[in-house]
């Protein structure tokens, strides 16, 4: 379900609410103060973890790689660590 990052402009308050999307029109009616929150990490986001593109390959992904290799010699599998 959608995370939204929201802020209260009474209380300057910043707070995470989880909710579907056909639910925050309605939010935001029944909360006049509240107001989205907006910076780089607020998009809606689905689940509790990120993906970090930077990430390790993880070695039975480049043996993978390697084989296929192998197999197709003039494939472009990129640059195998």
């Amino acid at each position: 379900m959608p995370r939204y990052d929201f802020r209260d402009t009474v209380t300057g308050e910043e707070f995470e609410v989880e909710m579907k999307i056909s639910e925050y029109d309605n939010y935001l009616k029944e909360n006049p103060t509240h107001q989205r929150a907006w910076n780089p990490n607020s998009a809606p986001s689905i689940g509790r973890t990120t993906v970090n593109l930077g990430s390790k390959i993880p070695d039975w992904h480049k043996d993978n790689m390697k084989e296929m290799k192998k197999i197709h010699p003039k494939g472009n599998y990129g640059i195998l660590d």
